[in-house]
């Protein structure tokens, strides 16, 4: 296992500790707690805005020097803003949203659940939601950043089989395939997903060729642009027609009628 800084993160009592020492003895790494650094290192600090900055701060180096040494490093704690997280610094963010609300008024108040986070975890199931964390390490692992890769942009609105069936096809030419994703979600009915959403979307259909594509969040690109000699090959894959014909706005209406029949049975 290569070094990892990793955070799990979410409100007090959403299974963080659980879930970080069941991971640790997946992946091989060093666990770092909140209430135990507080309770040694950072006992000079409470638990106003600046102090949880601080103390993100303090658990990303920590976890820095972890990764300097060759190994995996998990921080579990609340890191509960956006500054918190910016200061505990770059890593792979796994975000608890276990509880809508915990004993603590003043962290509820305060909470901000972050936008993009690498893995969202909804059960208590420590055991089954360590093992997919571990999995998606290891496909992230084994992604070369620096082999030829394929490109595909798009909304994936959802993402369905013509474009598994067309990234798969770019990773058989090319040997992996990078899916930079528009953040379009929420602007218009024909977007109703978040990024977090399409890109579970696409790990759910993907599965099958774990380690050989990367999912990137990219801005709503609406025109592609190029010199001479840019580099690389632009093609049109044509897919069968049977492909090409499923449509992610039939996709969403067939979604939309089934929610509305669950409402109504549910009423």
């Amino acid at each position: 296992m290569v070094s990892l800084k990793i955070l799990l993160m979410g409100l007090p009592g959403s299974g963080k500790t659980t879930l970080a020492r069941k991971l640790k003895n997946l992946i091989g790494a060093v666990h770092f707690n909140a209430d135990e650094i507080r309770n040694n290192i950072s006992r000079d600090l409470d638990f106003s805005p600046l102090s949880r900055v601080e103390q993100a701060r303090r658990m990303g180096w920590l976890c820095d020097q972890v990764n300097a040494a060759g190994h995996p490093a998990i921080a579990d704690f609340v890191c509960p803003t956006d500054e918190c997280r910016a200061a505990f610094g770059q890593c792979f963010l796994v975000f608890l949203d276990t509880i809508m609300i915990s004993r603590y008024p003043d962290t509820n108040e305060l909470f901000q659940a972050p936008t993009c986070p690498n893995y969202i975890v909804r059960s208590r199931d420590a055991v089954a939601e360590s093992k997919a964390i571990y999995t998606l390490l290891t496909c992230n692992i084994s992604f070369n950043w620096r082999k030829p890769t394929a490109l595909f942009v798009g909304r994936y609105q959802p993402f369905h089989m013509g474009h598994k069936t067309l990234v798969m096809e770019g990773i058989k030419r090319v040997g992996q395939a990078c899916i930079a994703v528009r953040d379009t979600g929420g602007i218009d009915e024909k977007n109703p997903y978040s990024f977090a959403e399409v890109r579970e979307s696409i790990d759910a259909a993907m599965k099958d060729a774990q380690g050989k594509y990367s999912i990137l969040r990219v801005p709503n690109i609406t025109d592609v642009f190029y010199g001479r000699d840019v580099g690389y090959n632009i093609e049109k894959i044509t897919l069968p027609a049977e492909i090409e014909s499923v449509s992610g706005t039939c996709i969403r209406k067939i979604n939309h009628s089934l929610t509305a029949i669950l409402q109504q049975d549910v009423k």
